[in-house]
């Protein structure tokens, strides 16, 4: 079956679809999806059964059902048609990645432009070779900007990310080590994120960098309109007033100068995702005063640079994901942060490969001559911990009763996902 006519039912489905066998949405195309211990093939008939309109499928399943269409992939048939959907609309699709701040940065340009605009923006950290057709399907008439969110893990998924997006709009939010152990090298992961600016060059679009960022601004192509910022550099210039240890700041435009903005979201390191969302709403032309709205009304969740006051602590909570570059920047700031009791406790940075010994090395010596009391959590905080604390898991920190003496503290939490130090946060 043509893409095209797959579109027709996709219509005709009132644009609904589902890939798990148990959220099915009636009247809907079921995707029969396979991963490493499923395979949405063995749900077509139960799809259907339970008010599906269609299941999409890549194996012989009930071939002699009108209602069962097989395609060579039914991943790829996923993502052409979310390619040939979002051709459907001349609207602006932004395309934003990175190795840091990508997140954060989306959801403060969504929130800045949605002053003005009906948009159509990254759910969570649907990123991928899924999240990204997942969010091309909901666009609507109703919209009139998208920005499409886009990770990588290893190389080529950034181009093939943006083949399916489209997007003639980019930022690179910075690059630095993270997923080394999928790309290999720092390089690989330059490579990766170059991607969209490879596509951004070649369809001549329009991108958005930080112009003191000299790997950025080193791989930028030639044949594109830019739009560079920066603390000195760029058309929207930004001052950093202080950390409270929540960011205060203000910024520029040609002839525009900000009020002092204060900002609920902590660290320097977010300085350059507000000036990064503020670039894209002047672009769009969204009135400054919007903006500064948008940037000071801006809560974050998931873990992102929150600030959560427990009744003993004020915590920084900053326990998504991490790396040797995003490790060290949390770490910079928390030092900035004018408190008489600072505790830190990180977890691991994983996936960090071959480098991975050295950085966390790196960690704890930053700890040492920053004398900053902490505790450490994981197994390769273990093998450099030295004489700092340390624990396995965060539940044996727990058991120690350790957390329990913790009053009047700033505390930071910093590791990546896996180590779940976000379960902490209730013992402190």
């Amino acid at each position: 079956m043509k893409i095209s006519e797959l579109y027709q039912l996709f219509e005709s489905c009132g644009y609904l679809f589902s890939t798990d066998s148990r959220k099915i949405v009636k009247n809907g195309l079921f995707f029969a999806l396979k991963g490493d211990n499923f395979n949405g093939n063995q749900f077509a008939l139960q799809a259907i059964d339970e008010g599906c309109s269609y299941a999409i499928v890549d194996e012989a399943v009930a071939l002699g059902n009108e209602k069962v269409i097989l395609v060579d992939d039914v991943l790829v048939t996923l993502q052409k048609l979310a390619n040939y959907h979002r051709n459907q609309f001349q609207i602006p699709v932004i395309g934003i990645t990175g190795s840091n701040g990508k997140t954060t940065s989306k959801e403060l340009a969504a929130a800045v432009l949605m002053k003005k605009f009906k948009v159509l923006v990254t759910e969570g950290n649907l990123n991928n070779h899924l999240g990204v057709p997942f969010t091309l399907l909901r666009l609507r008439q109703e919209h009139e900007i998208a920005i499409i969110e886009m990770g990588a893990n290893k190389p080529g998924d950034i181009a093939e990310l943006v083949e399916i997006a489209e997007p003639e709009y980019g930022i690179i939010t910075n690059i630095g080590a993270a997923h080394i152990e999928g790309f290999g090298s720092l390089e690989g992961v330059k490579n990766t994120k170059k991607e969209l600016y490879d596509f951004i060059g070649e369809h001549e679009g329009h991108l958005f960098f930080n112009e003191e960022d000299e790997v950025l601004t080193n791989i930028l192509p030639s044949n594109t309109s830019l739009f560079g910022y920066g603390e000195r550099a760029g058309l929207v210039q930004g001052n950093l007033i202080a950390q409270n240890p929540q960011v205060e700041f203000l910024w520029s435009n040609l002839g525009y100068k900000s009020p002092i903005l204060q900002t609920n979201l902590v660290g320097k390191y977010n300085f350059t995702n507000f000036l990064a969302a503020i670039s894209i709403g002047v672009y769009f032309d969204v009135d400054k005063e919007l903006i500064n709205e948008a940037i000071v009304e801006y809560v974050p969740s998931n873990n992102r640079s929150q600030i959560t006051k427990t009744k003993r602590n004020v915590l920084v909570v900053d326990c998504y994901n991490a790396n040797a570059t995003s490790m060290r920047a949390a770490l910079e700031s928390f030092v900035m942060i004018n408190h008489e009791n600072k505790l830190v406790i990180l977890g691991d940075m994983l996936e960090l490969g071959d480098i991975s010994k050295e950085e966390h090395f790196k960690v704890v010596n930053f700890l040492i001559e920053n004398n900053l009391k902490a505790i450490l959590v994981g197994t390769e905080m273990g093998l450099v911990a030295g004489e700092l604390e340390h624990f396995q898991t965060w539940e044996e920190l727990v058991e120690t009763k350790l957390l329990e003496s913790i009053d009047d503290h700033y505390v930071l939490l910093k590791g990546s996902r896996g180590i779940k130090l976000e379960r902490l946060v209730e013992h402190l």
